[in-house]
């Protein structure tokens, strides 16, 4: 890769092809209920870096991967997420009016909406992650231990319960280990989810597969320390959101823990770690380094 303006092309062409995968698996509208087809497709469709499918993705390439099953997953994984931004929207929760640059499902369709269009997207992401077994019938152990995953990082033992114990502490000051504990669940199980899938199907190993893991749990955590900094020093024209949420909803942060300079330096120690081991697994691929170097030192 020769300079910084082709890996903006490749990513930009990667997210076109990302948003068709999308497309592809989204419900169409019909039937009665057919205003939570086009919520979910509003909430979907907001643009967005596609982060998560880009790291299954190119995981998968990593090890030169052939399954046919990695574009329902990719389409799956990137519904339970903005499921969770959906949510984390709502009034009882952040109560954002602004995601990725546009009004929240919940300002435009309703509170009641926007909860349901969570749940619908939720759901949805497994009856499309399903779709593998038909796509390719073939793999169809590599897609079960897929699907373990997927629900497993998603779950309470995942994602939901870094929500449970974020939004318990909401207002309290944490220690250093609950908040590693928020960040690891959170924001890091999710990103581990996309690594340790695109593995999966890839054909990796049980050993590799836990070392991918370990790397994105690197990157997770020190991609949400990084949004910490962020939404002190970064400005809602350039994030697409509002700032100083954190300080609004009085959240512990990495930011208020140990301030700015510090917390700096705890993402560069987590990115030496997780790029330290990507070097050990087979094969490579240079946009996948530099995906995880940008997306922890991002100004956005």
């Amino acid at each position: 890769m020769n300079s910084d303006n082709d890996f903006q092309v490749q990513m930009k062409q990667k997210v076109q092809k990302i948003e068709e995968i999308l497309q592809e698996y989204l419900p169409k509208q019909k039937g009665y209920q057919s205003v939570i087809m086009e919520a979910m497709g509003y909430s979907l469709l907001a643009g967005g870096k596609r982060l998560r499918p880009m790291l299954m993705q190119e995981t998968f390439r990593l090890y030169n991967g052939k399954a046919k099953a990695l574009r329902p997953f990719m389409a799956a994984i990137e519904m339970i997420h903005t499921y969770s931004l959906v949510h984390d929207d709502l009034p009882a929760m952040d109560n954002d009016e602004y995601r990725r640059g546009r009004k929240t499902t919940h300002v435009v369709y309703g509170e009641d909406m926007g909860i349901l269009t969570g749940d619908a997207l939720l759901n949805y992401a497994f009856e499309t992650a399903f779709k593998a077994f038909v796509t390719d019938p073939e793999d169809s152990l590599a897609i079960g231990r897929a699907l373990a995953v997927l629900g497993d990082k998603a779950g309470i033992y995942g994602m939901i319960g870094g929500q449970v114990i974020d939004v318990k502490e909401t207002g309290r000051e944490v220690s250093r280990d609950v908040l590693d504990t928020i960040y690891r669940l959170k924001t890091a199980a999710l990103i581990e989810a996309s690594m340790m899938i695109g593995a999966i199907l890839g054909g990796a190993s049980e050993e590799e597969v836990r070392k991918v893991e370990k790397i994105a749990g690197y990157i997770g955590v020190a991609f949400q320390i990084q949004d910490d900094i962020l939404d002190v020093t970064g400005t809602s024209e350039v994030l697409g959101k509002p700032v100083h949420s954190d300080e609004k909803n009085e959240k512990t942060t990495y930011v208020t823990l140990m301030g700015i300079p510090e917390a700096e330096k705890e993402v560069e120690r987590l990115s030496k770690d997780a790029i330290r081991l990507l070097h050990e697994l087979p094969g490579e691929n240079v946009f996948l380094e530099r995906l995880l170097l940008q997306l922890i030192h991002r100004d956005r």
